[in-house]
């Protein structure tokens, strides 16, 4: 406990001394202090199962098979479908139009999964980083530039009101 005072160092008329002192005491508020829970755990015993856990993984290796099944080729042109689709999207985000932005994550999570089983089977065919990405630039030269699939529908359903108007 720490104490200050303050004398006033002329006397004053009366003979008075006026003395102050101020408490400067620390608290004995030190926060509140909540003590750690530990669940003791067998080390042979697996994890806590998550239903949700298990459906996610349930999902990616259906997708994974689906890809596995698919040609080099096709793969390649899914490749170039999505990442139309990631622009159209970025394209909305910044128009401030509404979009599902869960679609970015789902999108970009599809295009590295399509392009590691490409991976995966130039590294089955014995073909090495350096020639993989000589590969990927001459591919990506030749791509031809087109409107992604969502454009596309959209395009057509505009087009299929306007026939409806034009025959009313």
């Amino acid at each position: 406990m720490m104490s200050l005072s303050i004398a006033s160092p002329s006397p004053s008329p009366s003979g008075v001394t006026f003395t102050s002192k101020i408490n400067l005491s620390k608290s004995s508020f030190h926060g509140i202090q909540i003590p750690k829970i530990i669940q003791a755990r067998a080390v042979n015993a697996p994890p806590p199962s998550c239903p949700s856990l298990v459906v996610k993984m349930a999902k990616r290796e259906e997708e994974l098979k689906e890809i596995r099944t698919k040609t080099t080729e096709e793969l390649q042109e899914e490749i170039v479908d999505l990442k139309g689709e990631l622009f159209m999207l970025r394209l909305q985000r910044s128009a401030r139009n509404e979009f599902k932005s869960s679609e970015f994550l789902r999108m970009r999570k599809r295009i590295a999964r399509m392009l590691t089983v490409k991976r995966e089977r130039e590294v089955e065919e014995g073909i090495n980083k350096r020639i993989s990405r000589k590969l990927d630039r001459k591919w990506k030269k030749s791509i031809v530039p087109r409107p992604p699939p969502s454009l596309k529908k959209l395009r057509e359903e505009e087009a299929a009101e306007e026939a409806k108007e034009s025959a009313s």
